[in-house]
C-alpha cells in the first residue's frame, strides 16, 4: 500500500505538470462554496505544491508509513492514512471558514502527520534525527514538538501559505483511527 500510494502520487504529480490550472481547479479541496465538490476531500492529497512539496511528502510517507503497514498490514495502514487525510480536510475546511481564506488547499501532508502520530504511538521510544539541527529524539517526543508547533503555526494564521492547521487535523484523524482500534482491541503490538 505503500508502494501504490507512492507510486498514485507520482503519476499524479506528472499529470498536474501536464495540465496544473484543470487538476488543481477540480480535484484541491476548495472552501465550502461553488468550487468546492464532493470528492476533494480526498482528491486534494494526490496533489502537491511542487518538487519539493512531492519529493518531503512522499519521503515522510515511506519512511514511516513502510514501518506502520509491516506492523499493521496493508488495509489497516490505508484506513489510518484515509481517516487522516479526511480529518485534515475537515479540519482546512474549518480554518477556512473561520478565517474567510479562499485557497485550495493541496498536498499528502495531512496522512503523513497521521502516519507520524501513529508512529510515535507505536515506537514512542524510537529514535528520530532532526536535519536541522541534527539532534536524535525520542518519536513520542520530536511528534509532540513538531505539532505544537503546526498548532502554534496554524493559529497565527494563513500567511505562510501553509495548511499547519491540517497537519494537525490529520495528527487528530491518526489519533481518531487508532483510539477506534483500542476500543474494539485491535489496535496492534506496540514496540519500543
Amino acid at each position: 500500500m505503500t508502494r501504490a500510494l507512492l507510486a498514485a502520487n507520482v503519476l499524479v504529480f506528472v499529470l498536474q505538470a501536464l495540465a496544473p490550472q484543470a487538476l488543481v481547479g477540480r480535484f484541491a479541496l476548495w472552501p465550502l462554496g461553488p468550487n468546492f465538490e464532493i470528492w476533494q476531500p480526498v482528491t486534494y492529497a494526490f496533489l502537491q505544491g511542487g518538487f519539493g512539496h512531492l519529493f518531503f511528502n512522499m519521503f515522510g510517507v515511506w519512511m514511516f508509513g513502510s514501518e506502520l503497514e509491516r506492523l499493521w498490514g496493508p488495509r489497516r495502514f490505508f484506513v489510518l492514512y484515509l481517516t487522516s487525510v479526511l480529518a485534515a480536510a475537515v479540519t482546512q475546511l474549518l480554518a477556512n471558514f473561520v478565517s474567510g481564506d479562499q485557497a485550495p488547499t493541496v498536498g499528502a501532508s495531512g496522512g503523513l502527520f497521521g502516519l507520524l502520530l501513529a508512529f510515535a504511538v507505536m515506537f514512542p521510544r524510537r529514535k528520530l534525527m532532526l536535519l536541522f539541527p541534527p539532534i536524535p529524539m525520542p518519536a513520542w517526543l520530536f511528534v509532540s514538538l513538531y505539532g505544537i508547533l503546526e498548532l502554534v503555526l496554524g493559529l497565527a494564521g494563513p500567511r505562510s501559505g501553509i495548511a499547519h492547521l491540517a497537519h494537525v487535523g490529520g495528527m487528530i484523524g491518526g489519533l481518531i483511527a487508532l483510539l477506534a482500534w483500542r476500543q474494539r482491541g485491535t489496535s496492534g503490538r506496540q514496540a519500543g
